[in-house]
């Protein structure tokens, strides 16, 4: 889009040449796929990360567009943005950030790729530590239908979730025992279907079993570990967000409490700040290159 207004990196460049241009693509500025359509579940694929995901026997399946879109996307781009700044500090010039999703979720999950050879991941889809094939690693639903997250990887962890589930470990296999895991995942779950999310809770808040609920957003924003620490805000129409993150010491952020801005709202208040007129942004407007909102007359 700037492209086709002429305001490309290689003219912005010319004018101001400690510019930061960033371009927050799918698949990047160069390559096959370059021109092509395509959403989080796309760039996941390219870039290997999706025929990770998921249990076995089952198709990978992608969790929500948080990974290639936010993580690999957003996040490695504002990251980019941080890193040239930095740069710019030291030579006093900007440069052209080609941010690719496909690159960026691959780059974020360079784990899976450097430890494979760890035996983290020598099992198929679905049958490793990390990936739902271990007991202690894995999610179990509750008598009342919700769910606890079980995380007890080390063994002194995994003695206390044994210890809360009422077994005694040594009457069960080796931790470790890859052949024994599919059936003590299923005496994990018929004990935890047991008893309610609550009473488990109960069991596990005072231990470091890594044992926790998994909560809803409305049972999250109201947990005590959260509410104890701010983590979740209300905006003036009750609606519920997490705070920003992570919290600086010296100058955390100040989240705003309003609601979020319509789309076109401040569109005029904004041109007009930067010296455009009022036949200027009509003109914008009937092009269609700008959208307004008048909130007046929607009352």
């Amino acid at each position: 889009v700037m492209e086709r207004l002429g305001l490309g990196p290689e003219v912005l460049l010319q004018e101001n040449p400690r510019l930061i241009y960033a371009r927050l693509t799918g698949f990047g500025q160069t390559g096959k796929y370059a021109k092509s359509a395509g959403h989080d579940i796309n760039y996941l694929a390219l870039s290997g990360v999706l025929s990770k995901l998921g249990r076995k026997n089952e198709n990978p399946y992608a969790p929500v567009n948080l990974l290639a879109d936010f993580a690999g996307g957003g996040v490695m781009c504002a990251l980019g943005i941080v890193t040239a700044l930095f740069e710019r500090a030291r030579s006093g010039r900007g440069q052209v950030i080609d941010a690719s999703m496909v690159e960026g979720v691959a780059y974020l999950s360079s784990f899976l790729w450097k430890s494979q050879k760890m035996g983290l991941w020598s099992q198929a889809r679905g049958e490793n530590l990390l990936d739902s094939g271990a007991p202690f690693y894995e999610v179990y639903r509750t008598s009342d239908g919700k769910f606890m997250a079980v995380g007890a990887i080390e063994p002194k962890f995994y003695d206390q979730l044994i210890k809360g589930l009422g077994l005694n470990l040594d009457e069960l296999p080796a931790q470790m025992s890859l052949l024994d895991w599919p059936e003590m995942k299923k005496k994990f779950a018929s004990i935890f279907a047991q008893k309610t999310q609550a009473e488990w809770c109960s069991i596990f808040d005072s231990t470091d079993a890594c044992v926790t609920p998994v909560l809803s957003f409305d049972d999250a924003a109201s947990h005590q570990h959260n509410k104890e620490r701010s983590s979740f805000i209300k905006n003036e129409q009750g609606e519920i967000s997490p705070r920003p993150a992570p919290v600086l010491s010296r100058t955390p952020a100040v989240p705003s409490c309003k609601r979020d801005p319509f789309i076109g709202e401040h569109t005029e208040e904004i041109l007009l700040e930067y010296g455009f007129t009022k036949q200027e942004i009509a003109k914008l407007y009937s092009d269609k290159t700008i959208e307004l909102k008048n909130l007046k007359a929607n009352l």
